[in-house]
């Protein structure tokens, strides 16, 4: 039996990966099998380019199906609260000690990181170091590049 292993989603990142995983299946799929058959009417699949494309992309479409009834039949839905600790869901202000730079984090699940958008996920560096930590905790991080301090400035 497989480890399965708990995936935390914010009620938007649920609700997206339900869109997602329907638009999936009630769009995308048939419209690959549609393909499929127009390909194989042309004849001889040994050198059907159209065809070996749309096996591809069945491959790939149903390769993400799996992966999203995953994602929903293991979701631990992260629950907005107030907490004087860092939790999954929190909002966090830190500040980089060594250049006195400040930056806020949503600490979210690996699956709705975005560094672009500041959500980090619970299982990076920073996140890992501030779990559990409370507001004006100082603390090192472990990274590629060395070691550096942060200091956690609010939790929201």
């Amino acid at each position: 039996m497989k480890n399965k292993k708990e995936v935390f989603l914010t009620k938007q990142g649920l609700e997206e990966v339900a869109v997602e995983l329907d638009n999936l299946k009630q769009n995308v799929r048939p419209e690959v099998i549609q393909q499929i058959k127009e390909a194989r009417a042309q004849g001889d699949l040994s050198e059907n380019a159209e065809y070996h494309s749309a096996r591809d992309r069945q491959g790939q479409v149903e390769a993400r199906i799996k992966e999203l009834e995953y994602l929903l039949d293991n979701a631990t839905i992260i629950e907005e609260t107030k907490s004087d600790v860092v939790t999954v869901g929190s909002k966090v202000k830190i500040k980089y000690v060594d250049d006195d730079e400040e930056e806020e984090y949503s600490i979210v699940g690996s699956t709705e990181a975005d560094p672009f958008e500041n959500k980090i996920s619970n299982e990076s560096p920073i996140a890992k170091v501030i779990m559990g930590k409370k507001k004006g905790d100082t603390v090192t991080v472990e990274s590629p590049n060395g070691s550096y301090e942060i200091k956690i400035v609010s939790i929201n």
